[in-house]
């Protein structure tokens, strides 16, 4: 770690620190990638394929590139088109298919890479590890509670790897924020608070139709494998997180980050007890089976979380935690911890009411029991902000965390038993908002109770 100038600081545009208090300001350097100082023998390579080429699968690939010691041997996507996209994301010619047994019937193939739709998770998930291939597997896990225990079993039976694809949980940012938790500098914290705001339609997922998208471009018969058959709809295919079917809604693309992120931090590892959501539909109202804005409030046996989704207004992406002794605020790939100041004070307010006397007596029976502190006992107010540098993606060290795993055979930073609870965090709160009911989670029976 470096301390940041102040200068330099102003120019982020963090505006979290308190007033009036003092500012320490570091800039976080991530560790090197595994292998990045090194040439990676060929017995160390990793040899992998992306099943899944569109928006977050070619992300995936371009991240890949800065992974040392690790190389993408072939491609699979339902949308013909979407075989060019990857080979450019990847930056070289690999063989590509719309069949992904084709791809887990190559014996020269370590890993797989699922970025897929969420209601095909399961079926490519159980299906890798019965292989013998390690799995990343984009968020959230499962597309329902079924699903989910399903690949934590296939998982365990095939005594593979797998990571979960909430990057986060590999940030130095957030890394750095489940360091200050755990030293218990916030004190208690009974209550933490998330949101994910945008305001625009790509953020709503109403994503353009590519102009050759057709029945012939696009294996429409695959695609519907595990939902309800239906004539063929280019818009729920590019746009399926918008439909129940295929996808979890807002719950599911953006809620199972700020749960990734706060279990992490505050190492928790079970899914919530119960949820209670409110929402609606008020604006994109495209034929769309999901809210535009979601509000719920989860009980967990320590604290209280409050999560928020609205497509209606960028208000950005802040999890603040708060503590008996500070609040703690990541915005983006910044970090703010601001202490409180706790040291005892005598009674003010509700003493106006007393006569002097009394008041007098009180205050200097309180000066007795409290002594003034000596010089050096003094402790500042200050508060402390941390940031990636420019640049920093938690995407590629996400996946580097899981190719390290591959390797080494140790647990992922966000095995199938995390990922699977965040999910569960997910299906609670659609459950929720849909049945208009607190939906409480019953571990014993792996069910969902409303």
């Amino acid at each position: 770690m470096r301390n940041f100038t102040r200068r330099h600081f102003m120019k982020i545009g963090t505006g979290s620190v308190a007033a009036g208090a003092a500012a320490k300001l570091t800039l976080l350097q991530p560790a090197a990638l595994w292998g990045a100082d090194r040439i990676v023998a060929p017995s160390d390579q990793v040899r992998f394929a992306s099943i899944g080429t569109g928006t977050r699968g070619c992300e995936l690939l371009q991240a890949s590139l800065a992974v040392p010691g690790i190389e993408c041997v072939a491609i699979c996507d339902l949308y013909d088109s979407r075989h060019e996209a990857g080979q450019e994301a990847v930056q070289k010619q690999v063989p590509a298919t719309r069949h992904y047994k084709e791809i887990l019937d190559r014996k020269d193939i370590d890993a797989v890479i699922v970025a897929v739709p969420d209601h095909q998770h399961r079926r490519i998930v159980v299906d890798a590890c019965a292989a013998g291939k390690d799995v990343y597997c984009e968020k959230p896990m499962s597309h329902n509670v079924e699903d989910g225990f399903a690949m934590v079993e296939a998982v365990r039976k095939g005594n593979r790897i797998m990571q979960v694809g909430s990057q986060r949980v590999s940030s130095i940012v957030y890394e750095k924020a489940h360091e200050l938790y755990s030293s218990g500098a916030l004190g208690e914290v009974f209550f933490i608070e998330g949101s994910s705001d945008r305001n625009s339609p790509s953020g709503a997922w109403v994503y353009p139709i590519p102009p050759d998208a057709s029945e012939q471009t696009i294996d429409w018969n695959e695609f519907l494998v595990g939902a309800p058959q239906r004539p063929f709809d280019a818009a729920r295919f590019f746009r399926w997180r918008c439909f129940s079917d295929y996808g979890e809604g807002l719950a599911g693309d953006l809620f199972v980050h700020l749960l990734s992120g706060i279990h992490f931090i505050s190492g928790t590892d079970q899914a919530p007890q119960r949820a209670q959501s409110s929402g609606g539909l008020f604006r994109w109202k495209d034929g769309r089976d999901f809210p535009d804005l979601i509000e719920t409030l989860y009980d967990y046996p320590k604290f209280r979380v409050v999560l928020r989704c609205n497509l209606n207004n960028a208000g950005g992406e802040p999890i603040k935690f708060h503590g008996t002794k500070g609040t703690m605020e990541i915005n983006g790939q910044t970090l703010t911890f601001v202490p409180q100041d706790v040291t005892p004070k005598p009674e003010e307010y509700s003493t106006k009411g007393w006569p002097a006397r009394l008041r007098n007596q009180y205050l200097a029976q309180w000066a007795a029991e409290h002594p003034k502190p000596g010089p050096l006992d003094y402790q500042a107010v200050e508060a402390e902000t941390f940031t990636a540098p420019q640049g920093y993606s938690d995407i590629s060290a996400h996946q580097a965390n899981f190719f390290n795993a591959v390797r080494s055979r140790k647990p992922t930073v966000e095995n199938e038993e995390f990922g699977n609870h965040a999910a569960l965090g997910c299906h609670l709160a659609n459950y929720a908002y849909f049945k208009n009911t607190i939906a409480i989670w019953d571990g014993q029976s792996r069910t969902i109770r409303g």
